[in-house]
């Protein structure tokens, strides 16, 4: 599973021109699942992400996580980041689970993560229109 997090202030997916998902203040996920995921996998990112001290403190410390900010998060599918361009020019998507299996899995990681913040999505498959505002900038890349 691969994941990159960046922090938002505000984030949305649209797809055919119409608003799925959207986070005002919080995190926006670009989330791969890959082959070798499994649920205890979901359980170990959900907890990171959840507990990931990316938000600053009255000091300008990174050091709350986005439930301490009562952020958001909107989490998308992204299949490409399975290819990590080690090899060739051409990328090659052999890391990703298939598509079914992956939209299963995508599923209930979105489910653990909403059991503490409120997670909007886009739609899993569909060719979507993601545009942001990134905080600082700060981004992250979890691999697990």
């Amino acid at each position: 599973m691969r994941i990159v997090i960046q922090r938002t202030k505000n984030a949305q997916v649209q797809v055919n021109n119409a608003i799925k998902g959207q986070s005002h203040f919080g995190a926006t996920l670009l989330v791969c699942i890959e082959k070798d995921d499994t649920p205890s996998t979901l359980e170990l990112a959900a907890k990171k992400i959840l507990n990931a001290r990316i938000f600053e403190d009255e000091n300008g410390k990174m050091n709350l996580n986005i439930s301490q900010v009562n952020g958001t998060i909107l989490a998308i599918s992204q299949f490409t980041l399975s290819w990590r361009g080690d090899k060739g020019n051409r990328p090659s998507f052999d890391r990703s689970m298939p598509p079914k299996e992956a939209e299963n899995l995508f599923n209930k990681f979105c489910d653990l993560l909403s059991q503490q913040v409120k997670v909007e999505t886009g739609e899993f498959g569909a060719s979507m229109e993601v545009s942001l505002t990134n905080m600082g900038p700060v981004t992250f890349i979890f691999d697990f």
